[in-house]
């Protein structure tokens, strides 16, 4: 499996969810995020783009919100709902979570939520969320973790990773690569029990954290 098909079996699977009504997510990385008004804010993986209005009515138009997404569907659909409401202080773009086109330490504050697991390279990812955090700022990230290691026939299936569930990896190997990226006071705000998802067990988290550095936030 290469990239292109990863990512043309997302882009059909939640093209295909843009207009319906189902829940996507797996936690409640939004109801944590406290965003502040002038923030910047960013979305990795913000599908119909809610959590991205939202953000964008509470930074105000000192503020800005950016949605991040591979899929069409998902994009139109945001930018529709973003039209709809006036909303101009806010953005979609649509890029891999590898390679998020925003500046060094442009963001003061990260959300995403279920989206990670989907990654080819998630250190690249926290590598990218570091990078694009401003010293002092924070993320929070609700996704899923594998119980067990998910077997080799599933990991390289993009239409089970698309499904949300062949992409995890276990939690110390999650905890480790988000460590490894320069992320420091990681906090699991909260956590499931173990559940069945597709073809193994899965459990989903919050996971907030810092950027470390000088921080003028009173």
């Amino acid at each position: 499996m290469n990239d292109t098909e990863r990512t043309q079996a997302i882009d059909q699977r939640y093209g295909e969810l843009a207009e319906s009504a189902c829940c996507l997510s797996c936690g409640g990385a939004i109801k944590y995020a406290l965003a502040r008004p002038g923030e910047v804010c960013l979305d990795l993986g913000s599908g119909r783009g809610q959590d991205v209005l939202r953000l964008a009515e509470t930074v105000g138009p000192e503020g800005r919100a950016y949605g991040l997404d591979v899929s069409d569907g998902m994009l139109d659909k945001s930018r529709r709902n973003a039209a709809k409401l006036g909303l101009t202080n806010v953005e979609f773009l649509k890029s891999p979570l590898e390679r998020i086109p925003l500046p060094d330490a442009s963001v003061d504050l990260v959300v995403s939520n279920c989206t990670i697991n989907h990654a080819a390279d998630k250190a690249a990812v926290w590598s990218e969320i570091h990078r694009v955090l401003k010293a002092g700022g924070r993320f929070v990230v609700s996704d899923i973790y594998a119980i067990e290691d998910v077997p080799e026939a599933y990991r390289t299936d993009p239409e089970a990773i698309a499904e949300c569930w062949a992409g995890a990896v276990r939690r110390d190997t999650y905890m480790s690569t988000v460590a490894g990226a320069g992320l420091t006071g990681l906090q699991v705000i909260e956590e499931s029990a173990p559940y069945d998802k597709g073809r193994i067990q899965v459990a989903s988290m919050t996971l907030a954290g810092i950027k470390a550095g000088n921080c003028c936030c009173c």
